[in-house]
């Protein structure tokens, strides 16, 4: 996992936003409906697309807001000083709900289900595992090979690059060979969390 150790980064470039939020009165589970909207227009595009299709490019552009407005509503929460245990779950609920969106239009676009279904799996896994931990009475575990932030970049790199080419490697276009990489790699992330947690409680 890359992205999550730039959260500073990102926090600082998104501050004016946050400031502009606030003056408009958005709350933070206000932000978090609008999030999940952008996964499910993002999810229906890739649903409809086809390879080389104007559709992936705006399928990754709303994945880029998705992935913002995720930022935003936990940085609106806490200038506002509105987080809450009740808005923590809000958050990581719609947060699955968006990714179970995003990957099922990308299988429902290539028709690859089953490998949708491997892929969706993983990563709800990924997630399990992660907030798991702290159920058990440890820190809530972020590590692993590929996070969400790692997630959704990756999405919208590939589905963007998917809007100008129709490669293909043996019958899987480059869609279909993402859907195979989070198949693998979500998994192997589940695994090196459930490790972490396991390890951390002996």
């Amino acid at each position: 996992m890359t992205l999550d150790q730039y959260r500073s980064v990102s926090d600082r470039l998104l501050t004016p936003v946050v400031r502009v939020a606030i003056r408009l009165g958005l709350t933070p589970n206000a932000i978090s409906v609008v999030a999940i909207a952008t996964a499910g227009a993002a999810g229906a595009a890739y649903w409809l697309a086809d390879p080389g299709s104007m559709l992936y490019l705006l399928g990754a552009f709303l994945v880029l807001a998705n992935g913002l407005l995720d930022v935003l509503d936990g940085m609106v929460a806490r200038q506002t000083e509105t987080d809450s245990p009740g808005g923590d779950l809000i958050d990581h609920v719609l947060d699955r709900y968006a990714d179970i969106l995003l990957l099922v239009g990308l299988a429902g676009g290539t028709g690859e289900f089953a490998i949708g279904i491997a892929a969706v799996t993983g990563v709800l896994m990924t997630s399990y595992l992660g907030t798991q931990a702290q159920a058990v009475g440890l820190d809530r575990v972020y590590g692993g090979l590929v996070g969400r932030a790692d997630r959704l970049a990756i999405i919208g790199i590939t589905t963007g690059i998917a809007a100008f080419t129709t490669v293909s490697y043996r019958g899987l276009s480059l869609v279909g060979l993402l859907l195979v990489f989070f198949a693998v790699v979500s998994h192997v992330t589940a695994l090196q969390r459930f490790y972490y947690a396991l390890r951390a409680l002996e």
